[in-house]
C-alpha cells in the first residue's frame, strides 16, 4: 500500500485522560503498512488540499459487545431478557446451521459495521462453528478488526442451538488454529460462554482451560437481569454470586469483558476490580429490555475499563454514535452527568483498551495502526458543538470512510 497523506480536522482521544483534543486543521500521514507516521496540526500555508471536505477524521468506533446471528432481528420487542431470547432471539439463531444463510448475514454484518464506522468488534459469534468461520471469512475480506467467539452452549436452550462441551470445544481449538491473531491480530479469537445459563459445569471448565491454554482473549454475559441472576443462583448453589460462578472457573481475568454489569453487588465489583476485567456498557438494549441502568460514571471512578456495546440486536443501531447518545441519557437516569468527551472517548480508545488493544488502536497518534474514518460534521471550529453534532443528533451524518490499517474496509 502506498503512503498517504490526509488533511482536515481530526479529533484524537488522550491516552492519559477520557478526553478527546480537537484539532481544526491538521495533517495525518499513514506509510506502506498501515501505521500512522506522523500527525500534528497543519504548518502555515501548507499546500495539502483538504482530504474529504465538510468532514471530522478520528479512530474508527470500537463495538465491545455485539451479536452476528441477530443481525436481522434489530427492534424485535417480545419482553425482557429471558423471553426475549426464547421467542425471538433463539429461533433465528437456530437458521444458522445453514451455511448459505451465515454467509449471506455474515456479509450484510460486515456492511453495517462499515457504514456504522466501526472498525473493530468485539462479536458473538454463532454457536454453530460453521456460521462462525463463515463470520472470520466476511471479516477477513472486508478487512475489519474484529475478535469473535463461538458462542458456547449447551443447555438451557433448543437443541438445535446446542454443541456438546466436548464437541464445541474441539471446534474451539480449531478455529483458535485457523483465525486466531490471523493477519498480525487483525483478527482473533475470544472464549465465548452466551452467559452461565446456557453452559454446564464441564463446559465452562473447558472454556477457562482453553482460554488459558492459548491466553485467549474472553467475554460472556453479566448480571443482566434481575430473573437471569435469580436463575443464575438457583442452578449454581455453590457460587458466591453471579460473578463467582465465572471466577470459579477460571473465566474473570485481565482478558475478560463482561457484559452489561447492571446489577453487580459490591462484592463483584471488587472481585472484577482485583481481576482486571473490563465492562461493555450497552445502554440502548438495556433500555430496549428493560433491564436496568448501569452506574456509568461510578464504574469509571472504580478504575474498570469500559468500552461502549451495541448489542445488536437487543441494540436498535449498529451505530456507537447512538449508543453513546443513549450512555448519556443513562448516565443522566443515575443522577452523574458523562460529558460527550467522554463518550467519544469511550467509543474509541476506551473501547480499544477494554478489548486489550489500546497500544495498537484508538489514536491519531504514530505508531498507531490507522485505522481511522471520516464521519460528515458542521463546519464549527468550536469543539462542544462539534461533539454534540456528531453524537446527539437522531440524523446522524454519515461516515465517508472508513480505513483499517490505513486501507479501505469494503
Amino acid at each position: 500500500m502506498p503512503p498517504r497523506t490526509i488533511r482536515g480536522r481530526c479529533l484524537d482521544p488522550l491516552p492519559g485522560a477520557r478526553d478527546v483534543a480537537y484539532l481544526p486543521d491538521a495533517v495525518l500521514e499513514i506509510d506502506e503498512n498501515g501505521h500512522i507516521s506522523a500527525f500534528g496540526p497543519a504548518p502555515s500555508g501548507c499546500a495539502i488540499p483538504e482530504t474529504l471536505p465538510g468532514t471530522v477524521w478520528m479512530p474508527g468506533f470500537v463495538d465491545a459487545h455485539v451479536h452476528f446471528p441477530q443481525t436481522r432481528i434489530v427492534g424485535r420487542s417480545s419482553g425482557a431478557l429471558l423471553d426475549w431470547l426464547a421467542q425471538t432471539v433463539f429461533p433465528e439463531e437456530a437458521r444458522f446451521a445453514d451455511k448459505t444463510y451465515a454467509n449471506t448475514v455474515a456479509a450484510e454484518f460486515c456492511r453495517a459495521l462499515i457504514a456504522s464506522g466501526t472498525t473493530t468488534a468485539a462479536v458473538y459469534g454463532s454457536s454453530h462453528p460453521v456460521a462462525t468461520a463463515a463470520l472470520f471469512t466476511a471479516l477477513d475480506r472486508s478487512h475489519l478488526r474484529a475478535t469473535v467467539g463461538l458462542t458456547l452452549m449447551d443447555r438451557a436452550a433448543p437443541p438445535a442451538l446446542c454443541l456438546e462441551a466436548r464437541q464445541a470445544l474441539v471446534a474451539a481449538e480449531a478455529l483458535v488454529a485457523r483465525w486466531h491473531e490471523h493477519d498480525e491480530g487483525r483478527l482473533r479469537f475470544a472464549v465465548t460462554p452466551r452467559f452461565a445459563l446456557s453452559c454446564s459445569e464441564a463446559l465452562l471448565e473447558g472454556a477457562g482451560e482453553l482460554a488459558a491454554r492459548h491466553g485467549l482473549p474472553i467475554q460472556t454475559h453479566l448480571s443482566e437481569n434481575h430473573a437471569e441472576i435469580a436463575a443464575v443462583a438457583a442452578a449454581f448453589p455453590g457460587a458466591a454470586h453471579y460473578l463467582d460462578v465465572y471466577a470459579q472457573h477460571g473465566l474473570c481475568t485481565e482478558r475478560t469483558v463482561f457484559g452489561h454489569c447492571i446489577h453487580l453487588s459490591d462484592d463483584e465489583w471488587t472481585v472484577m476490580q482485583a481481576a482486571g476485567a473490563a465492562v461493555a456498557h450497552c445502554p440502548d438494549s438495556n433500555f430496549f429490555l428493560g433491564s436496568g441502568v448501569m452506574p456509568l460514571r461510578r464504574t469509571l471512578e472504580r478504575g474498570v475499563r469500559v468500552g461502549l456495546g451495541s448489542d445488536v440486536g437487543a441494540g436498535r443501531t449498529f451505530s456507537l454514535r447512538r449508543i453513546a447518545a443513549a450512555a448519556y441519557d443513562a448516565a443522566l437516569v443515575c443522577g452523574a452527568r458523562v460529558e460527550p468527551a467522554e463518550l467519544l472517548w469511550l467509543a474509541t480508545l476506551g473501547g480499544a483498551q477494554a478489548l486489550g488493544l489500546g497500544d495498537a488502536i484508538g489514536r491519531l497518534a504514530p505508531g498507531y495502526e490507522a485505522d481511522v474514518i471520516a464521519v460528515a460534521a458542521p463546519e464549527v471550529d468550536d469543539r462542544a458543538a462539534l461533539l454534540d453534532a456528531l453524537l446527539f443528533s437522531h440524523s446522524t451524518e454519515p461516515v465517508r470512510n472508513v480505513l483499517v490499517r490505513g486501507r479501505r474496509a469494503v
